[in-house]
């Protein structure tokens, strides 16, 4: 792991491209609904025990990170888009998209929207999970 001299953000490469950003979390989530902000707390309560796991924040998003990213949590207007990935395509109705990633061919993004709190189902933990575990290998 590399670490960004600037922006104190882990990479999995030295020198890795990417934005700095001098924000914090709670700037991040500046001027969302508190129904937004609850949504990520919850995020925050089922992911607590997987480590590593580094949180941290991105010009406009909070990167989850363990040996790479895996997944972006980005605040909208009116919901929380997690967004995470897999080697391999999932089909679940819990999934607001399933596309191959932009960045590179050999991974796929998923997006889970919430828009309030208590709308993480364990369900979508375990959706999450293979996200996690996929950064992790």
């Amino acid at each position: 792991m590399w670490t960004c001299p600037k922006c104190e953000r882990p990479f999995r490469r030295e020198g890795q491209h990417h934005y700095c950003s001098e924000k914090t979390i709670d700037e991040i989530f500046e001027g969302k609904p508190d129904e937004v902000v609850m949504a990520f707390d919850d995020v925050l309560i089922a992911t607590a025990e997987w480590e590593p796991n580094l949180i941290t924040p991105a010009r406009k998003a909070i990167m989850f990170t363990n040996k790479k990213a895996w997944m972006v949590v980005r605040p909208m207007t009116k919901v929380l888009e997690l967004a995470f990935f897999t080697d391999k395509m999932i089909h679940s109705p819990l999934l607001h998209k399933s596309t191959l990633d932009h960045m590179g061919k050999k991974k796929y993004r998923h997006t889970i929207r919430l828009s309030g709190p208590d709308e993480l189902t364990p369900e979508a933990v375990l959706l999450m999970r293979k996200g996690y575990d996929w950064g992790n290998r």
